[in-house]
């Protein structure tokens, strides 16, 4: 799989998220969890060597992004709503952004 398959894989995941947790966090967290999990080994099979440098610029700031809304997700989100808008957002830039690859 080349890497803007992976990034369309880490996109994907992110909006299903983002919607699991919209729709009512407590009854789909374990769920959220396992894909929050999932997402983070997808990140680390990156080859980052790859990416372009707008893409990477881009990417350099989803990951600190991401870093803070897993941590996030994985303890409970202090405001579902707002948490799950922005993992639907960084799902939106992951897969417009992906073309610069």
């Amino acid at each position: 799989m080349d890497e803007k398959a992976k990034i369309l894989d880490i996109a994907m995941n992110l909006t299903r998220i983002g919607n699991w947790a919209a729709d009512g966090y407590e009854e789909r967290k374990k769920r959220i969890k396992i894909f929050l999990s999932s997402t983070r080994s997808y990140i680390k099979n990156l080859d980052r060597s790859k990416f372009s440098k707008k893409f990477g610029r881009t990417y350099k700031t989803f990951i600190k992004e991401y870093e803070k809304l897993e941590k996030e997700g994985q303890e409970g989100p202090n405001d579902t709503l707002h948490w799950a808008e922005n993992m639907m957002t960084w799902g939106n830039i992951l897969t417009h952004r992906s073309k610069l690859i």
